[in-house]
């Protein structure tokens, strides 16, 4: 795949067990030719967890992109009128960020990002990641699936012994799914048979 010229928002929300599996797909996205722009919620960009320290993780991300991150609404919001993007993703997408999609609620960057690109009648890309997507978010997932340029990575149980609710996008699929999002299309199957 080639995404030369390419402008591709990438936001990050706080499910930060797949850090290092997004960090991984940015990397294969620039090596691809994109110009990724990270964009990341506050909640990515400040909660040092077991799996890492924010700090050290958006200082990697910004540096594997070559772009400073977009760190505030007020930097998102111009995403809408300057129409920059050709396409945007949130991976991982976590139910919370998930259901304030499907409500229009903007309280966070990568959802004001979000919402400005789609003014623009283009493609997002949604990798979720939530314990509760068989749960409480299954409406969720179900409403982002019905709307106009929403488009999911394929997704799969990833632990249904410990978390039967649980699911967790591909990641090693963004490329895939962006490809064809970008053609109008939702990537198929986009329930995956395992993760």
């Amino acid at each position: 795949m080639d995404f030369s010229n390419c402008n591709i928002g990438y936001g990050i929300t706080g499910s930060f067990c797949t850090f290092a599996k997004t960090k991984k797909e940015i990397v294969r996205l620039t090596e691809m030719g994109a110009n990724v722009i990270p964009i990341f919620s506050y909640q990515a960009q400040s909660c040092d967890t077991r799996f890492g320290s924010a700090k050290e993780f958006v200082e990697h991300v910004c540096e594997i992109t070559g772009n400073e991150g977009i760190m505030t609404m007020q930097q998102a919001e111009p995403i809408g009128p300057n129409n920059f993007l050709d396409i945007m993703v949130i991976a991982p997408c976590t139910g919370n960020s998930a259901a304030k999609i499907a409500n229009g609620i903007t309280d966070t960057p990568v959802l004001m990002a979000s919402k400005a690109h789609m003014r623009n009648g283009k493609p997002l890309v949604i990798a979720i990641s939530t314990n509760d997507a068989l749960g409480i978010n299954f409406k969720t997932v179900g409403t982002l699936m019905n709307m106009k340029n929403i488009y999911f990575v394929p997704f799969a149980q990833d632990n249904f012994k410990s978390k039967p609710n649980s699911m967790v996008a591909k990641m090693e699929l963004i490329p895939d799914t962006i490809t064809m999002a970008m053609q109008g299309k939702q990537i198929q199957p986009v329930i995956a048979v395992e993760n």
